[in-house]
């Protein structure tokens, strides 16, 4: 079955999985999240916060399909824009990396490397923008139905701690050490271009190709999501995607 990526943008955001629809874990400061929730408007944030995002930094999200369903989904964005992001202690996020904030698969694609196509597709575009790191918090505990992704996913995948935490590492993936193999994913993911047998495209292509800046690669490990509890939030976990294995 054919596995395709589309952006996240208004038009798909309904796409993703209900509970990850309205959740706004990292995209709203700890008190920022709980009044949103106090007033039943967390999906609205969401929207508000995805369209900001877009017009100010540019795409912060892919959702993966497995023909005509739903599989998985990754976002990602500059920390400036992961209010979030500053409540970690072992952050912040580096001033030249972008964040990869949270991966989800579907249990049903669970061991068929969307997870490894996931983190790869991210680091083909932040690369195309002059990006080459990114950074993530991992959760050392891997607990089940939450916001963050477990550490050891992101260690399969070639990422580093860089600042250790006993429940919340910042990693990190260089991706000018992955280059070729960037490349590769990046290719396959393009859509088909029809060749017009010319010299002069030929020429194109292959100076295109050649310019293209790297991506970084991964394992075949599947992706999984749990929780971040900031400063502000010890009362207990928010809830997010449903944990993968």
């Amino acid at each position: 079955m054919h596995r395709r990526m589309v952006n996240l943008t208004l038009d798909s955001l309904d796409e993703v999985p209900r509970r990850c629809r309205a959740c706004v874990f990292w995209e709203l400061s700890p008190l920022c999240a709980e009044a949103a929730r106090d007033v039943g408007e967390p999906a609205v944030e969401k929207e508000a916060w995805l369209s900001h995002t877009l017009l100010e930094w540019g795409g912060c999200g892919r959702i993966a399909y497995e023909g005509d369903a739903v599989a998985g989904f990754v976002t990602y964005a500059s920390p400036k824009f992961v209010p979030r992001s500053m409540e970690f202690p072992s952050g912040p996020v580096s001033p030249d990396a972008a964040l990869l904030m949270t991966a989800y698969v579907n249990p049903a694609y669970a061991g068929t490397g969307l997870g490894r196509q996931l983190v790869q597709t991210v680091a083909a575009d932040v690369a195309r923008r002059g990006i080459y790191a990114l950074e993530a918090f991992g959760d050392a505990r891997g607990e089940a139905g939450a916001c963050l992704v477990p550490a050891d996913f992101y260690r399969s995948v070639g990422f580093k701690t860089v600042r250790f935490d006993p429940r919340y590492p910042r990693l990190r993936l260089e991706l000018r050490s992955a280059i070729d193999r960037g490349v590769e994913a990046e290719e396959h993911w393009a859509p088909a271009t029809p060749s017009s047998g010319s010299n002069s495209t030929t020429s194109s292509s292959t100076s295109s190709s050649a310019s293209r800046p790297p991506a970084a690669t991964a394992s075949t490990a599947p992706a999984s999501s749990a929780t971040a509890t900031s400063e502000h939030a010890k009362r207990g976990p928010s809830r997010g995607p449903v944990p993968l294995r």
